[in-house]
């Protein structure tokens, strides 16, 4: 016996936009815990890890039985870093996790480093990675979980945050971005 099927992104990521978006609408306008601005940032946020589930986890395959892919699971990890890279993939992958460099300083509420968006983004990604490889023991999945995923993604943060701090460093969008950073805690 054997099970296929496809889980399409919009089966799992439009309940949890739902969901997210009426959080943040409770929390604005009943709690009044974030102003509008604030509330703005959050939606975009929340918009933009939706996509980024959507492009690192969509769709999947579920494949199990006797016409289950049959290559070990250990085989799909991808441990060699650059010399195995696709420079297209690296980009994407980086260009990813540009809007994470930028909004983590507006989300923390402070500045912090460069380092620390680079750390953030990159257990994330690791996250990510760990998750892929656990869907594809699972299910089947044909994803790859791949170390350069890993650099890229941390790298991408990195520059988020480096276009974050060129852009704060300007007064009129220093003075546009304060009101949309949420409280320091």
């Amino acid at each position: 016996m054997s099970v296929m099927f496809t889980i399409k992104s919009w089966h799992v990521l439009l309940p949890l936009a739902i969901v997210m978006f009426a959080v943040i609408m409770t929390r604005t306008f009943v709690a009044k815990r974030y102003s509008i601005r604030q509330s703005a940032l959050l939606t975009a946020f929340a918009a933009y890890a939706i996509g980024t589930l959507h492009f690192v986890f969509f769709p999947v395959e579920v494949n199990i039985g006797e016409y289950a892919n049959l290559t070990p699971w250990y085989s799909t990890i991808q441990w060699i870093p650059l010399l195995t890279m696709d420079a297209k993939t690296f980009l994407l992958n980086m260009v990813l996790f540009v809007p994470f460099g930028l909004a983590l300083p507006l989300l923390r509420g402070s500045n912090g480093s460069i380092g620390q968006v680079a750390y953030a983004a990159f257990w994330v990604s690791l996250v990510f990675e760990l998750s892929q490889l656990a869907i594809r023991v699972a299910v089947g999945s044909g994803r790859m979980t791949d170390i350069n995923d890993l650099i890229a993604n941390s790298l991408g943060g990195a520059l988020g945050y480096v276009i974050y701090r060129r852009l704060v460093a300007v007064k009129p969008f220093d003075r546009l971005l304060r009101g949309f950073r949420l409280q320091s805690r």
